[in-house]
């Protein structure tokens, strides 16, 4: 591989933002150009007259060093009055904590919308603000956000079942309405396809890299791409690192073990995408396993406990 690669990541949520920090690290001492992270925008949202992303804001936030690393989300020393006030109000979702500087954030990007941006117009004039070292794109500008089918028949989105429910009601499946007609951001396809190196971060592989995958054209540019496509597991030891990914593994039928996500991704020369696979040390005897499906396993650390863990990591998927 080059010495200087030309890198697009696949992310969302708070593993992805620690992984894009990581692989901004390594190519930066590296010298290469910068990466393309490729975000989902399947937990995205109206709520209260503003457009929610939250893992595009994950992600934003953790790479201009504004984020609130101690709960994985929102801004770093953000207040709640007008939170508060929504709540009194009766407005909005008590459970769903807005920060005063996160609704900026939030009123500006559906300022920009209402004027007749698109969201991908939005996110570049957000990256603006702060050198984040990596160019952001959404996986789509349409709306496609993330529905839960309970084992009921209910229906809900997504935030409400993760952040409200705390994934405790039984999945029977996540639905993104629209996606079969959305396309991918002006962009996307053009990186990867572009691409040496293509990296699945360790984010949730049902509703973060799921979605992204969805988008029709994305899946297939990524197995025609040239690029090497390696994955990054978010399982170690058996146990889903953040969240509740083991919840939405078990809706379609996939174990939580890192080999069963390598299994779901699938061998790139088997009609999959993975050429390499990074498991944990953790999970070192299942490395045959993952071989035995035509994806190269490759052992390393996988806690990404600082930023120094995450380009370790991140120089390591690049070697993969």
């Amino acid at each position: 591989m080059s010495v200087h690669p030309r890198v697009v990541v696949l992310a969302g949520g708070v593993g992805g933002a620690k992984f894009a920090l990581g692989v901004r690290a390594a190519l930066a001492a590296r010298g290469a150009a910068p990466a393309t992270v490729i975000v989902n925008t399947g937990d995205d949202l109206w709520l209260s007259g503003v457009r929610l992303q939250p893992d595009v804001d994950s992600i934003l936030y953790a790479l201009a060093g504004v984020n609130d690393a101690a709960r994985g989300w929102g801004r770093a020393g953000d207040s709640e009055r007008v939170n508060a006030e929504l709540v009194a109000w009766g407005a909005g979702w008590p459970w769903f904590t807005l920060g005063d500087l996160d609704l900026g954030t939030h009123l500006a990007r559906t300022g920009w919308l209402r004027e007749g941006l698109s969201p991908s117009q939005v996110l570049a004039r957000m990256s603006q603000r702060w050198p984040l070292g990596v160019r952001l794109l959404p996986m789509t500008d349409a709306e496609v956000d993330t529905h839960v089918l309970l084992g009921d028949g209910r229906r809900m989105h997504f935030q409400e079942w993760w952040t409200r429910h705390r994934a405790t009601l039984e999945p029977a499946a996540f639905e993104n309405p629209g996606i079969d007609t959305a396309t991918p951001a002006p962009g996307v396809l053009e990186a990867i396809r572009a691409a040496d190196v293509i990296l699945l971060a360790p984010s949730n592989p049902v509703v973060s890299i799921g979605p992204i995958l969805a988008v029709p054209g994305i899946r297939e540019a990524v197995r025609a791409a040239p690029a090497r496509v390696v994955g990054v597991s978010g399982i170690i030891g058996g146990r889903v690192v953040r969240g509740m990914a083991d919840v939405c593994l078990a809706a379609i039928g996939v174990a939580t073990s890192a080999d069963a996500v390598a299994a779901h991704y699938g061998a790139g020369g088997a009609g999959g995408l993975l050429d390499a696979w990074l498991l944990a040390e953790e999970d070192a005897a299942l490395a045959p396993a993952v071989d035995a499906l035509g994806i190269r396993a490759v052992v390393a650390p996988l806690w990404m406990t600082d930023v120094v863990a995450g380009t370790a990591l991140a120089e390591a998927a690049l070697r993969a």
